[in-house]
C-alpha cells in the first residue's frame, strides 16, 4: 500500500488546522503557506474532507476552515480512508464480500486478511491528536 500526496497532504492540513485552531476559521492561504502546499490543491482536499463532515468551512472574508470535532475524535484511518479511499492491500478484500472467483483456493488470502487487520487497526488507533502529540507508537495498537 502508498499513500498518495492527496493523503499525505490531507494529514498535514488536518494536523495544521488542529494545531491552529483557535477557535475561529483559518484561512486557507494560511495553511498553503506554512505547508507549502498550493491553494488549488488544497481546495481539493477540503471539498473531500467537507463532503465528508471532517471540516466545517465558511466562505468570506472571516471565513475558512476548521475541524468539526475535537482532533482527538479523528483517526488517521478515518481521514485516509477519506482521501484514498479503500486501504485494503489486494482488490480482493476492498469490498465487505469477496467476489473473487478464487478465494477457496488462494493460498496467500489469510495472509493479505492478516496484513489488511494489522494496517487497518493501526490507523484506525491512531488519532489526529496523538500524532500531534508524537504518540504514533506501533506498540500502543498492536
Amino acid at each position: 500500500m502508498k499513500i498518495s500526496t492527496r493523503g499525505r497532504y490531507a494529514l498535514r492540513f488536518m494536523i495544521d488546522l488542529a494545531q491552529h485552531d483557535s477557535s475561529s476559521f483559518v484561512a486557507l492561504k494560511d495553511i498553503s503557506e506554512r505547508q507549502g502546499i498550493s491553494i488549488k490543491y488544497l481546495e481539493q482536499i477540503t471539498s473531500l474532507l467537507s463532503k465528508f463532515g471532517l471540516l466545517i468551512s465558511v466562505r468570506g472574508p472571516q471565513g475558512g476552515y476548521k475541524l468539526s470535532k475535537d482532533p482527538s475524535q479523528y483517526t488517521i484511518g478515518e481521514i485516509l480512508r477519506v482521501t484514498e479511499g479503500d486501504l485494503a492491500p489486494v482488490a480482493c478484500l476492498s469490498t465487505a464480500v469477496n467476489s473473487c472467483e478464487k478465494k477457496n483456493k488462494c493460498a496467500t488470502l489469510q495472509f493479505w486478511k492478516g496484513l489488511s487487520k494489522v494496517v487497518n487497526e493501526y490507523l484506525d488507533g491512531q488519532t489526529l491528536q496523538d500524532v500531534i502529540d508524537g504518540r504514533n507508537d506501533v506498540e500502543k495498537t498492536l
